[in-house]
């Protein structure tokens, strides 16, 4: 299926820009299960985890024998009959060259960008990732989902728009499904203190839904990230839907949900996130409310925790903020080394020691420390706190 474009100069092209200086046959072998397989399609999952992209294409499309496979045998001829009706090589050429076209990237498992939170998923995690604007955000610690209904109240948008702001302002990523209500109202207050928020849609990156959301899913590319695991050109639908409600419960280190109706979307995104024994937070409304309903009914059969406060939504995670916890230090050196470490910037040992004042065999060590506590992480140049990686200068 993907010969010939290993070999098209366009298609080449495309993944240097989308993935510079990176060898692309597992992307392009990945981007084909993206246009062959359904988000969260289990057999795939298993095939790929399994025998890796390459081998579980010629399994999947050549009939290739898998004596050494655990998958059963009518799940896998079912699967080869869904696959094979989607076996088209233009489309992974279109997949590649409209990602292109709309500035996304690829991002695959043990890229350092992959948010890792996502293999808990297993069978059902994403191939691959299609991202429009900045992939490391989805690796920015600590990520929170703020989420509920489309058609929310006043006091629910007041609620989402105060507890997404306080958070943003302090370091969390806001994450959500970019759709009107609830999820607006986080975004855009992320976007209102200059924080980051990533939303994931359920069709392609290069389709504006809802159409409302156009300005808004632009502003997001800019500072944050767009995501989907369907390649560009994806229709959204009712199943792709409920199928992203699992990368959000997933990436989140928490979820909340503001408002929900007795049987609003965001009930399946909860049980994700319970399903995975993520912390789940519900905000309570008027009893009289039918756009709380949801929210009671994860209070009383989820064993969601009631949450009223950004202080309560932070406890879910286990704490306060890294940015508050960096005051809270007693170790004297762990603190000149935090101090030292500021702006955007990633800063070498040198420098740290320079501005520090600390031997370099003290800042490593106290480097190390600090990075398992999730304070600070490596990446490309040096360090940096890890609240601010993934954010543009």
């Amino acid at each position: 299926m993907i010969e010939s474009l290993r070999e098209d100069p366009d298609v080449r092209a495309a993944l240097d820009e989308m993935r510079p200086h990176e060898q692309h046959e597992e992307a392009l072998e990945r981007v084909a299960w993206s246009v062959l397989a359904e988000p969260g399609d289990g057999v795939a999952g298993a095939l790929i985890a399994e025998l890796g992209a390459h081998e579980a294409l010629e399994v999947a499309l050549a009939g290739r024998s898998r004596a050494q496979s655990g998958a059963g045998g009518r799940a896998l001829a079912e699967g080869r009959a869904r696959w094979r009706a989607r076996a088209d090589t233009r489309a992974v050429a279109e997949a590649i060259r409209s990602a292109r076209d709309v500035g996304a990237r690829l991002v695959l498992p043990g890229d350092a960008s992959w948010p890792i939170a996502l293999d808990d998923l297993g069978e059902h995690a994403p191939t691959l990732l299609w991202v429009r604007g900045e992939p490391l955000i989805l690796s920015a610690e600590p990520r929170v989902a703020i989420i509920g209904a489309r058609a929310a109240s006043g006091y629910g948008e007041m609620l989402a728009a105060e507890f997404a702001g306080d958070l943003a302002m302090s370091g969390a990523v806001v994450v959500s499904g970019g759709a009107y209500g609830i999820d607006g109202a986080a975004h855009r207050a992320a976007l209102g203190v200059d924080g980051r928020t990533v939303a994931f849609l359920a069709g392609g990156v290069d389709r504006a839904y809802p159409q409302g959301h156009r300005e808004l899913l632009r502003r997001i590319v800019d500072t944050g990230a767009v995501v989907s695991e369907v390649p560009c050109g994806t229709a959204p639908t009712k199943w792709r839907f409920l199928a992203r409600n699992r990368l959000i419960a997933a990436v989140s280190q928490a979820t909340v949900v503001v408002e929900a109706g007795w049987r609003s979307g965001s009930l399946n995104t909860a049980g994700h996130a319970a399903a995975l024994g993520r912390p789940l937070g519900a905000v309570p409304g008027p009893v009289t409310s039918a756009a709380s309903a949801g929210c009671h009914r994860l209070l009383r059969e989820y064993d969601a925790r009631c949450v009223t406060t950004p202080a309560e939504i932070r406890e879910l995670w286990g704490g306060a903020l890294h940015a508050s916890q960096d005051g809270e230090r007693s170790d004297p050196d762990q603190v000149r080394v935090l101090d030292a470490i500021t702006g955007r910037s990633s800063l070498p040992v040198l420098e740290i020691c320079r501005r520090s004042g600390l031997a370099p065999d003290k800042v490593s060590a106290m480097l190390g420390v600090l990075e398992l506590d999730g304070v600070v992480r490596r990446v490309e140049g040096g360090w940096r706190k890890a609240g601010e990686v993934g954010r543009r200068g």
